[in-house]
Order: structure tokens, then sequence, then C-alpha cells
């Protein structure tokens, strides 16, 4: 969603690097750059003109005049502004008695019913216990789409057929008192426009069970309209927070940079991409270098933490350092790599030059080099993975065509893996020296 912008903001930050000493008037030019750049993005105008004159202000005074490199002084100023337009962190509240509920609320089609699916199974993975409630009886086949999600998740969803939301809400919350639930996630309808109806019966449901959450869900892909419905909703309602989906689209992404400031509800959540484990807990910080182009190693290591086996990390990284590598190894290794998700937010998250050298390779190329890979690996027999000195000529044709592939395309996995099996006899004698020639 903010490729384009951190383009934008990169060249521009490019620019004032190769001056030396900036002047008033390469601060402005830049300013009215970064201006443009965010008014683009759909940053909201209000938010974008506080943003450049703080910005501005800073970058002409005493602490960058007197800094020994100007520019990467003021690309700090930005960075410190841009978390300041962003807020705070701000943590789910989950104080009080048990069960805790948390009610999403929001227009429809705008994503609820899986954010409602997605935030249920991080909280379960924290060790709670989470009853979903399907508190949509009007759409069509909503009910069905959050029990579908919810056997995905194993997480239990109660629904009474012909039952006032309201009633169900209240005998939902008494039915995860008697059995041990700790986290009640309330999927509520929405509409295709605010009215007093919707917000009569989330009313109504607040008044019947005390709620710790009211989370309202915002399409980050309708822009500039999310801090319109933002705005409405907590006119109407005590809103305490903020779940943005759809954070992985193309679009211009201005309202998931200026919702926080202008409506002064903190985001809480973000949905990014399809499947049910991409949800992150906002961090302006760690959004900020990514808009940056400073990519987000902090988010990159939390995910990797997440996802790797630890065990048998353990046992790779023991045979790495003995120089031990055959092609099991490196099938293991691709698989735990594409645990990690798309290649394309992997490279979004890297920072610095090794972001900007990723982010020049097509995410799909990368998607495609892998799965080649891998169908070679899947191909040859266990000896020939822990042998690949048997792979003659007549043992690549039969790879190829188990794998669908060209033989040039077995040729060149083999070729590639010989270069890692090397870098890693030679890192092995040196101690550790060309760990970075191996991670790219």
């Amino acid at each position: 969603m903010f490729e384009n912008l951190t383009e934008r903001l990169t060249n521009i930050f490019d620019k004032l690097r190769r001056h030396g000493r900036l002047s008033e008037g390469d601060v402005d030019e830049a300013m009215r750059e970064v201006r443009m750049a965010l008014l683009e993005a759909d940053v909201h105008y209000s938010v974008v003109k506080r943003f450049t004159q703080h910005v501005k202000d800073r970058a002409v005074g005493h602490e960058v005049s007197k800094a020994l490199n100007p520019a990467q002084q003021v690309i700090k100023i930005v960075n410190q502004e841009l978390i300041s337009i962003l807020g705070e962190p701000s943590s789910l509240n989950l104080k009080g008695e048990r069960p805790y509920v948390i009610m999403l609320v929001g227009l429809q089609g705008s994503g609820k019913t899986t954010a409602a699916a997605k935030l249920a199974k991080r909280l379960r993975s924290q060790g709670e216990r989470v009853m979903l409630v399907a508190g949509d009886p009007y759409r069509p086949a909503a009910v069905k789409q959050l029990q579908t999600l919810g056997s995905q998740i194993d997480v239990p969803v109660f629904y009474q057929d012909k039952v006032s939301p309201p009633k169900l809400a209240a005998d939902a919350y008494q039915n995860a008192r008697k059995g041990g639930v700790t986290i009640v996630i309330l999927d509520t309808a929405g509409r295709s426009q605010m009215d007093s109806e919707l917000m009569d019966e989330l009313g109504a449901i607040a008044r019947k069970v005390k709620i710790n959450e009211t989370l309202l869900v915002v399409d980050a892909m309708i822009g500039q309209e999310a801090l319109n419905v933002a705005q409405g909703f907590r006119n109407e309602l005590p809103i305490t927070g903020l779940f943005m989906t759809k954070i992985d689209g193309d679009a211009r992404g201005g309202a998931a940079i200026s919702i926080r400031d202008v409506t002064g509800v903190p985001i809480k959540f973000l949905g990014v991409g399809e499947a049910l484990d991409a949800i992150e807990e906002y961090n302006p910080d760690r959004l900020a270098s990514r808009i940056l182009g400073m990519g987000d190693m902090l988010g990159l290591i939390q995910k990797a933490e997440a996802t790797f086996d630890e065990v048998e990390a353990e046992k790779q990284a023991e045979k790495l350092m003995r120089g031990e590598f055959s092609l099991e190894d490196f099938a293991k290794q691709l698989k735990q790599m594409r645990k990690l998700g798309p290649m394309g937010k992997i490279m979004e998250m890297l920072p610095g030059q090794m972001g900007q050298v990723a982010r020049q390779v097509d995410p799909r190329d990368a998607e495609d080099q892998l799965k080649q890979i891998e169908a070679v690996i899947n191909s040859m027999t266990i000896e020939e993975r822990r042998n690949p000195k048997l792979l003659n000529a007549s043992r690549r044709r039969r790879i190829a065509s188990g794998s669908g592939l060209d033989v040039q395309v077995v040729n060149q996995v083999m070729k590639r893996f010989r270069e890692t099996q090397r870098l890693i006899k030679t890192i092995q004698k040196s101690g550790g020296r060309g760990l970075g020639r191996l991670m790219g």
C-alpha cells in the first residue's frame, strides 16, 4: 500500500544526501516534494500541512545546521514527526472480571468477520480461551462464514437462530462464563452506511453486556472516506480502537497515516493479508520505518520467531558449522522460509540498501524460483538428496520430467546448491566470515 509513497520519499532523501550543507532553500524544495508525495498518497491535507511545517521549522533550526550529516538529521526529523502523527501504540484493555468482551463494529464489507477470526487466532496463540459470537443475522451466509473460520482455527462459535443480537450477546456471555472462556469476540452486523437502526442495536448490545473493547473495523482501501466513517462511529459509540484491514492492498494508504491524528482514536491492529495469521499489532515506529524505506527488521525477527521450529533450527545451525549441508537440509530451510509468508511481504521488511535491492526483484519471480527448487528436490529420491553426486544425466532427465520442468532448471538448482555448499565450507573454515554473502 505504501510502495509508491516509499519510493517518492526515498528519491527525495537521496537528493538531500547529495548536499553537503543544507540551505533553507534546499529544505523548502524537499518539503514541497514531501507535501506532494503525501497528498498524492491520500494523507489528509490538514495533517500534511502541519507535518511539513513542523519538519521545516526543525530542519532550518540549530539541530540540523550543527549536524555533521545534515541530510541524515532531516531524515531523522521526518521519521520522528511521522511517528508523532501515527500516534502511540495502544494495547487491548483486558482488565477486570473475565470473560473480557471485544465487540467489532463497522460498515458492511469492511472485513469484520475475517478480522474477528484473525484476532481470535492471535489471542488463542497467546494462551487465551476464546469464543467467537456470530452477531450478524442479517447478511446472508455471515453466520456460516464465521463458523467456517472458527473451525479452521479451532475456536468455538456461539450462535442462536431467531434471537436478537442484544439477547444473543447476553446469552453468549453467560455461556462463556460457565465454560471458562477468557475472551469473547463479538462479530456484529454492518450496513452499507451508518444509520440510527444500526447504532441503536450496537448501543443495546453494550447495555446488555459489559464491553471491554469496541474496535471499529475500517477498510484502508476506501481512502479519505475511512476518516469520515471513523468520525461518524466515534460520534455515536464509545470506540476504543481501530482495526484497519486490507493494508496489503494497492490503494494509496494515506488514511492509515492520518486517521489516528484526525479522529483521536488509536489504531490497535492492522490486517496485512488474507491469511488468518496476517494480522499485526499496530506499532507506529515500525510502520514509519517501512513507509520511509527503512524496513522492519524487528517485525521480520518476530515473524521468524513465531514461525521457525527452534529445535530444527538448532540442528540446522550445528550441521552448518560442521560444514555439512545436503539437499534435504536445503529443502527444510526453504520450507521454513516459505512459512514466513509471501516473498513480497518479506522484501518490504528488509532495511536500507538490502531492501532497495530486494524490491527491485519481482516477488512473483522469487516465489516461482522457490517453487521450482522445491519441485526439483521433491522429485529426487532420498539417496539423491543425501548424495547429489549420484545425479548423472539420466537421473536429471527423470527429475525434470517428475517436476514438470526443463533439465536446464534442474542444472541451475544444482549449480546454486553447489555454490551454497562451497560458501558454507568457506564460512566454516573462516570461523563465520562470509555469512553476509550466504544471506544474500
